[in-house]
This record gives structure tokens, C-alpha cells and sequence, in this order.
């Protein structure tokens, strides 16, 4: 069964792997979702994260679609007790369909507090228990687009970080949200959101939502420090790498129904170095003979400064796979081989 870890410097226990959401409404049929739904809290997990952008690919013909499936499944189940859940605000964006206006997003009082209450009249739910900030409100690359620096710009127009968290804290005192956590930050970012907390501007983040993979280690370079030292831990996303890590996509492969044959998004996973170093990784899983799934997320799952692993299935035989993962022991032999691979080929995929 499920192994249960603390948020941040809260009392809330979360499980060790969080269901993600972000397929259902496209990929998956609100039926399909219920399903994972079930499945997942018969295993023990008590975590779910979502977001007022999802499903992905974004698109406003599905754009809230998996907070109204979790929604439903709450008022049949009456189960919202059960469950710590968490859903998320968009940053800085264009995307006109976000926000009635047409103004796209931004990280102020009038767009976190629209989406905040849309988000809970989707989720059937008076209270998030964690609230994220999607990404962040200044600009720079995000979700693989870059090389994973960012050379701030002069013209950088950001909402304070006070002003945001100050909205939060609001929010708070109206029980709307429980705690704040971040998503797609730096170190820098990180850092300050806990100094502005510090100085009395609002909630102290609890957790931070990066990508985290084999292929992608760029956390530990900074932000792992502080993940453990200051209690703001990884919820990781992406431990398979968009699914590249179970090796279906490598030759060029395009299994029917995945979701870059659907939908042609993984220029993050497709960047050089990188399928030289699944095939690695694949070799390591079969040498040893574990699964090479199982083995990529139980790397994830074990990880120090990790809280929760953010899983994705869009079916339940994927979703089973994935909760079998936590029974995979990464011994010191494992990790060392892990590691020496990673000496080699890095993080291509930031």
C-alpha cells in the first residue's frame, strides 16, 4: 500500500504518489477518470493534482474539463474528505479563453481570484488544499522550450511576488485554499517567494511542481538544497518523461493512442543526447531486470527532497504499473549504476 510523507512544514500526509489528471477530458472519458479515480484510492492514494488549464494539450473546447470530471466523481463518491487535492492558477499567458475578459492571465488579485472560484464550481468543492501557481508571472522559457537557463529581460514586467502571495493569504483567511505551493520555478523564484513570506507578506510555499526525470535532473542543481532545507518539496512531474523513458518512442516509433503520436508534443524529449540516453537507461532496467517504467519512477519516488510523484495513465493497466512502482527498491548498486550513466549523458531534456 501507499506511503505517506508530510507537505512542506504542514500536518498534511500525502501519499508518496500523487494521480495526475491531465489527459482526462481528452485523452480520457470522464468514465475513464472515475475509473483511475477508484483505482488509485483502493491503493491508498490520497493525493490528486489538477489545473484550471487542464486537459492538455490546452485548448478551450477542454480547457477545465478534468477539474469538472474530478467534480463529478466527487458528488457520486461524497468522498471529498478523503482526499488532498490540489489544482493550480495559470501564469502570465495570452491565451484569451483563460479568463472572461479575454486578457489572458496574470498572477493579480482579479485573475487569482476568478480562477480560484471557477476552479472550486468546477471541483464540486468549497477548498483547495493546495493551491499552485502554475508557472510563473515573469518571463521565460517553460516546459522544455529552452536549453533551461533564462537571461532575464530589461523589460521584465512581472506582478510582485508580494502582491501575489498577499492574494493568497486572502484566500486563506476565506478558507477558499488551505496551502500555496509553486510550479515551473527556479531557485531564484523559489527563494524569494520564501523571503517575501518571511517578511510577512503571506502563506510560506509548501512544495514546488517541476519536471523531474532520469533525463531531466536538473533539480538537484540548486533547488534540491532547498527543497530539504527550507521543507518546500518536489511534487514531480513528468517522471517518464512524457512516456519517452518506457522506450515506445525510441527509433522514431509512434505507438497508436500515445500521446505524441496524438498530438506531436515532444520536442522536449527529442532534443540531442536524448534517446542515446534512454537507450542507457533501457539497457540498465533489462540488465537488471526490472522493469524499465517501474524502474524510472522508483528513481523518482525515492529521491530525498522528493514528496510526491505526479503519475500519469491513460488506462488503468498503465495506472496499475505505475502504483507497482513504490515496491521497487533503488539499492546503492542501482543508484550507482544510475548515477554513471548520468555522468555520461546528463540532462538532455531540461
Amino acid at each position: 500500500m501507499a506511503e505517506y510523507r508530510l507537505l512542506g512544514r504542514t500536518d498534511l500526509k500525502v501519499s508518496a504518489i500523487c494521480l495526475g489528471t491531465m489527459t482526462w477530458g481528452q485523452q480520457n472519458t470522464e468514465s475513464e477518470g472515475h475509473a483511475q479515480l477508484d483505482r488509485a484510492m483502493d491503493h491508498g492514494i490520497n493525493f490528486i493534482d489538477t489545473a484550471e488549464m487542464y486537459a492538455i494539450p490546452p485548448k478551450a473546447e477542454t480547457q477545465g474539463s478534468t477539474e469538472r470530471i474530478i467534480g463529478t466523481w466527487f458528488k457520486a463518491r461524497g468522498n471529498r474528505d478523503r482526499v488532498v487535492l490540489a489544482s493550480k492558477v495559470s501564469g502570465r499567458s495570452q491565451s484569451a479563453y483563460l479568463r472572461p475578459d479575454g486578457k489572458g492571465a496574470r498572477l493579480d488579485r482579479r485573475n487569482i481570484e476568478y480562477a480560484v472560484d471557477a476552479s472550486l464550481t468546477r471541483l464540486q468543492t468549497d477548498y483547495l488544499d493546495l493551491y499552485q501557481l502554475h508557472w510563473p508571472d515573469r518571463p521565460m522559457d517553460l516546459f522544455g522550450s529552452g536549453t533551461g537557463t533564462r537571461v532575464p529581460k530589461p523589460e521584465d514586467d512581472a506582478i510582485p511576488m508580494e502582491e501575489t502571495l498577499g492574494v493568497l493569504a486572502d484566500l486563506v483567511t476565506a478558507g477558499k485554499i488551505r496551502h500555496v505551493g509553486l510550479s515551473n520555478e527556479t531557485a531564484w523564484g523559489t527563494m524569494r517567494f520564501v523571503q517575501a513570506a518571511e517578511a510577512g507578506h503571506g502563506p510560506r510555499v509548501v512544495s514546488i511542481q517541476n519536471a523531474y526525470n532520469l533525463i531531466n535532473r536538473t533539480f538537484e542543481i540548486g533547488l534540491a538544497e532547498i527543497a530539504m532545507r527550507e521543507h518546500v518539496g518536489l511534487l514531480a512531474y513528468s517522471p517518464l518523461g512524457q512516456g519517452y523513458l518506457t522506450g515506445k518512442y525510441q527509433g522514431g516509433a509512434r505507438p497508436a493512442g500515445a500521446r505524441t503520436t496524438l498530438f506531436e508534443r515532444g520536442s522536449r524529449y527529442e532534443k540531442p543526447g536524448v534517446e542515446a540516453a534512454i537507450d542507457a537507461y533501457l539497457a540498465l532496467a533489462r540488465n537488471i531486470g526490472i522493469d524499465p517504467t517501474m524502474l524510472a519512477l522508483a528513481f523518482v519516488t525515492t529521491r530525498p527532497f522528493v514528496t510526491s510523484n505526479i503519475i500519469g495513465a491513460t488506462s488503468l493497466a498503465q495506472l496499475d504499473v505505475a502504483l507497482m512502482s513504490e515496491s521497487v527498491a533503488i539499492t546503492p548498486e542501482i543508484e550507482a549504476r544510475i548515477n554513471a550513466i548520468y555522468q555520461l549523458h546528463g540532462s538532455p531534456a531540461p
